[in-house]
């Protein structure tokens, strides 16, 4: 499959009091990671947005590792976990600055017309998308953007 990386500097408002990256930022970044991926694929989400199609999120989560901190390169990768069509699921890992795998997330998205809400198949309304994730599924194991 195919994996974007993304490499993040760890700044000094993204961490706690504790000296580590505030929790919440991961999901900051696990977007940071979804726009990567989308652009290696060769799309802008935001010109998506101008045509009136938004994606939130549906269902998120995140499992802690290790601490990123102050000062480290954060690494995210990310990829297409699932995909049918309709709904899309991106999964993550982000590496803190010794290269050790400080999260591992999933987040799951719908297409929906931004006036309505109501959801879209992607597969019929953006059928180079559609291509292009099934595509990016079947690369080899490992292959990164």
């Amino acid at each position: 499959m195919l994996i974007s990386t993304k490499e993040i500097e760890v700044r000094y408002a993204e961490t706690d009091q504790m000296g580590v990256v505030y929790h919440a930022n991961y999901l900051i970044w696990m977007e940071l990671g979804r726009t990567s991926l989308i652009q290696d694929l060769g799309f802008n989400y935001a010109e998506m947005e101008k045509e009136g199609i938004i994606s939130p999120v549906i269902d998120i989560q995140a499992s802690y590792k290790q601490p990123v901190r102050y000062g480290q390169q954060a690494v995210i990768k990310t990829w297409i976990e699932e995909y049918d069509g309709l709904r899309v699921t991106y999964g993550y890992e982000v590496l803190n600055g010794s290269g050790e795998l400080a999260l591992t997330g999933t987040s799951r998205h719908v297409c929906v017309k931004k006036e309505s809400f109501r959801p879209i198949s992607i597969k019929r309304v953006y059928p180079d998308w559609h291509e292009a994730y099934l595509n990016a599924m079947k690369q080899p194991a490992g292959q990164e953007g």
